[in-house]
């Protein structure tokens, strides 16, 4: 059979590939450190299974509504009034199958052939590859460490055209652990209004900040802004839930319909009972996300300090989420090989920067036990030495 243009023009996601990788070498008894997925190593908290358990016993199990259950919707609703000053009710959410799934659902019903849609790199591996879904173009404002890893006023300018429609970002950022202050994304909701464009906002990392660093959602900066905000998030990250693929789109009700629509003719409704450990999760003290947070914070203060020790490497401090973005163009190796040199004579696995839109750089996710994050910088030390 042909296959359809628009799969041939999508990129298969690296991240998931080396981690399959290496999950394949782990079971084959190969002793493997491995910083490629973007996946707490804790376990789920207890009282969130026990929702999900209890749900079960209870016999939620049918089919539900194609937008999400009423009340996980409201309790989704009430946390983006309560956390980020977002004036949304319940009809304003969607509930979908994971946060990646609500970004693939906006850019299935907004964007059109001809659309641009601006993204910041580095970048989520799965942006750009969404916008060709959608029969659009993603339009890639390259970014430095001097800034940061950050998409600037003047850039975003820059980069808009008449064609544009959407601009993605993400603070706390995948790949960089970067985070846009209070006064940061005022000036980019400025040219947001200026321009008349849209604003994704992929708040996945909201909960996982570092050193007193605020986060502010771009919608909370005026009524105006909020007009032209949609907010994507999800419990897989905070929460410790990945596999249970329960995330959330919220925007103008408009929108959200055509979502529901897209979602009832392709996936019906989220996982019945998975969406009642996520109210759990909402509604229930947030202790559990806290804990994990300063595991995070000393895994970071810890792997931070460590690579760049290492002689021909150089980490910017990353203010959220679990990744350490490392500059590697001293050894002039491309990142696609340093990573599958790595992993086969040293059994480490990490993300090539080429797959995030630069080159010369690697994601390491500290999202591992500190036993794992001390041998395989060792590990590292011993392969960078070798090639300096």
């Amino acid at each position: 059979m042909e296959l359809a243009n628009r799969i041939q023009q999508v990129t298969p996601s690296m991240t998931l590939a080396i981690s399959a990788e290496a999950k394949a070498m782990k079971a084959a008894g190969i002793d493997v450190c491995s910083f490629s997925a973007g996946e707490p190593d804790f376990d789920t908290p207890t009282h969130i299974k026990a929702a999900a358990k209890r749900a079960l016993d209870e016999g939620k199990t049918r089919y539900g509504p194609a937008a999400g259950e009423p009340a996980l919707r409201e309790a989704i609703a009430q946390k983006l009034r309560t956390d980020n000053h977002l004036d949304y009710q319940a009809e304003n959410v969607i509930v979908t199958n994971g946060g990646k799934h609500s970004l693939y659902g906006l850019m299935m019903v907004a964007i059109e052939p001809g659309d641009e849609v601006i993204i910041p790199a580095p970048y989520w591996v799965s942006y750009p590859e969404m916008v060709k879904l959608a029969g659009g173009t993603p339009v890639i404002v390259p970014t430095t460490p001097e800034s940061d890893y950050k998409i600037t006023p003047a850039q975003l300018r820059a980069a808009i055209t008449d064609k544009t429609k959407l601009f993605v970002l993400n603070s706390p950022s995948n790949p960089t652990g970067t985070v846009y202050t209070p006064a940061e994304i005022r000036a980019l909701a400025t040219v947001v209004l200026e321009t008349d464009i849209y604003v994704v906002s992929d708040e996945i990392y909201e909960k996982i900040l570092y050193d007193d660093t605020q986060h502010l959602s771009i919608g909370a900066v005026s009524p105006a802004v909020f007009e032209r905000t949609i907010i994507s998030n999800g419990f897989a990250k905070a929460y410790s839930m990945t596999g249970w693929r329960v995330g959330y789109l919220a925007g103008p009700q408009s929108l959200i319909k055509a979502v529901s629509i897209l979602q009832g003719q392709s996936t019906s409704n989220v996982c019945t009972f998975a969406q009642y450990g996520a109210i759990a999760a909402l509604t229930s003290p947030q202790d559990c996300v806290e804990n994990m947070r300063l595991a995070f914070a000393e895994r970071r203060a810890f792997i931070f300090d460590r690579v760049n020790r290492i002689a021909g490497l150089k980490a910017t401090k990353p203010n959220g989420a679990f990744y350490l973005y490392v500059d590697i163009a001293s050894l002039n190796l491309p990142s696609i090989e340093f990573c599958e040199t790595l992993l086969k004579e040293h059994h480490v696995a990490m993300i090539p920067g080429i797959a995030f839109g630069k080159d010369g750089t690697v994601r390491i996710s500290y999202a591992t036990d500190m036993a794992t994050i001390e041998e395989g910088m060792n590990r590292l030390e011993a392969f960078v030495k070798a090639r300096l």
